[in-house]
């Protein structure tokens, strides 16, 4: 996978988890538990950290950002 993309397995799979989210959060009005929910997590505090790790906003955020 490195040697493919140029990032560990976990980077990439962040990376197009993120991606999805991103969509989600602007094309959608499901609140964030919910696209936690659909992307996997079992916690959508989990998705939120991962979220504000990858992107340096949260996802409430990152939805406000984009009105």
């Amino acid at each position: 996978m490195k040697t493919l993309t140029g990032q560990t397995t976990q980077q990439y799979i962040h990376e197009k988890l993120i991606e999805k989210a991103k969509e989600k959060l602007s094309t959608t009005e499901l609140s964030v538990s919910e696209i936690a929910y659909e992307l996997g997590f079992e916690h959508s505090q989990s998705f939120s950290k991962l979220f504000k790790a990858k992107t340096d906003i949260s996802p409430l955020e990152f939805r406000k950002s984009l009105n």
